[in-house]
C-alpha cells in the first residue's frame, strides 16, 4: 500500500433523497395493504391463523432477499435470549393490532399505531437513559392527547379495539426501545431473520389455543400475499432509511394514515370522524415534531465535534 493511497479520502455515502422518498412511499402502500387484508382475513380466521401465515411468508420472502447476500453467518450472535424476548413482545404487540383491525375503523387502528415513536422515546428514557427534556416531554403529552382523541368516540367496540390498539402501541414503543439497544452488536438483517424465524414459530404454537381452520385456496393465497407485502413494505422501508436521512423519508412514512382511511372508506364505509382526524393530526404532527428535534440535535452533536 503506497503513501497515495493512504492520503485518498474514503469514499462517503451519496444521499439519493429522490428515490429514497419512493421507497419509503412504496412501503407505506404495502403496509396499508397488508392492514386491509389483515382486517379482512381477521372475520373469517383467528388473529393467530392470520399472522402465522403472514410471518411464514414473509420469512420466505426475507430469506430469499437476506441469505443469497449473508449466508447463514447472519444468524451468528451472542444475544440470542435478547431476540427471543424481543420476538415475545412482538407477537403480543402484533396480536393486539390484528384484533384492534377486527373491532375498529383501519384508519383509527393505525392512527394509534403511529403513538409508537412517542411511546419508544418513554421508554429510552426508561430503559437506556436517555434524556427527555422539556421539548421531548410535550412532544410526548401532546401526542397522547391526539390519542385519546383517536380512541374516544364510538361505541364500546370502538373504544375495546382502541384498547388493543393502544397496547400495541406501548409493546411496539418499547420494542423499537430495544432494538435500538442491540444494533450496538447485531446487524439489520440478524435482526431482521431472527425476529421473523421467532414470531413465525410463536404463531405456529398459538394455532391450538386460539383456532385453526384450513383455508381455502383462495384464502390461502390471500394469507400469504399478505407476508408477502408485509415483507416487501418491510425491505423497502429500510431501503429508503439507507438512502436518504430519516428527517428526509420519515414524513412520508405518515401516508400509510392517507392509505389505511381510504381504503377503510372504500372497501368497509369507515367515513373519517373529526376526533379521528383531529387526532391523527396532533399524533403525525407530534411525532414529525419528534423527528425533528432529533434530527436537529444530531446535526448540532456531529458539528460540535467537528
Amino acid at each position: 500500500m503506497t503513501s497515495d493511497s493512504l492520503d485518498q479520502p474514503h469514499p462517503t455515502r451519496i444521499d439519493r433523497i429522490p428515490l429514497g422518498i419512493v421507497f419509503m412511499l412504496g412501503a407505506t402502500v404495502m403496509f396499508a395493504l397488508s392492514s386491509a387484508l389483515s382486517k379482512a382475513q381477521v372475520a373469517d380466521y383467528s388473529f393467530a391463523e392470520v399472522l402465522f401465515f403472514r410471518s411464514f411468508a414473509s420469512l420466505i420472502t426475507c430469506a430469499l432477499i437476506i441469505l443469497p447476500r449473508t449466508g447463514l453467518s447472519t444468524f451468528r450472535t451472542a444475544r440470542l435470549r435478547d431476540h427471543a424476548g424481543r420476538s415475545v413482545t412482538q407477537t403480543i404487540a402484533q396480536s393486539c393490532i390484528v384484533i384492534a383491525f377486527g373491532m375498529m375503523p383501519l384508519g383509527g387502528a393505525v392512527a394509534i399505531n403511529f403513538s409508537a415513536p412517542l411511546f419508544a422515546t418513554l421508554f429510552a428514557a426508561l430503559w437506556l437513559k436517555e434524556k427527555v427534556g422539556l421539548v421531548r416531554g410535550l412532544a410526548l403529552l401532546v401526542g397522547f392527547v391526539g390519542v385519546l382523541l383517536v380512541a374516544a368516540p364510538g361505541a364500546d367496540s370502538f373504544r375495546l379495539g382502541a384498547l388493543f390498539a393502544v397496547t400495541n402501541a406501548v409493546l411496539y414503543g418499547s420494542v423499537t426501545a430495544a432494538v435500538r439497544g442491540m444494533t450496538k452488536t447485531e446487524s439489520a438483517e440478524t435482526l431482521t431473520m431472527y425476529q421473523m424465524v421467532f414470531l413465525t414459530a410463536f404463531f405456529a404454537l398459538s394455532l391450538p389455543i386460539f383456532g385453526f381452520v384450513w383455508p381455502s385456496h383462495a384464502d390461502l393465497g390471500a394469507l400469504l400475499v399478505n407476508g408477502v407485502l408485509n415483507a416487501i413494505g418491510q425491505y423497502w422501508w429500510t431501503r429508503a432509511l439507507t438512502m436518504a436521512p430519516p428527517a428526509a423519508v420519515g414524513p412520508f412514512y405518515y401516508f400509510s394514515l392517507v392509505w389505511a382511511m381510504l381504503l377503510g372508506f372504500a372497501f368497509w364505509g369507515d367515513v373519517p370522524t373529526l376526533g379521528l382526524l383531529a387526532g391523527s393530526a396532533v399524533v403525525a404532527g407530534s411525532g414529525l415534531f419528534l423527528l425533528w428535534h432529533e434530527s436537529a440535535r444530531k446535526t448540532k452533536s456531529v458539528e460540535a465535534k467537528e
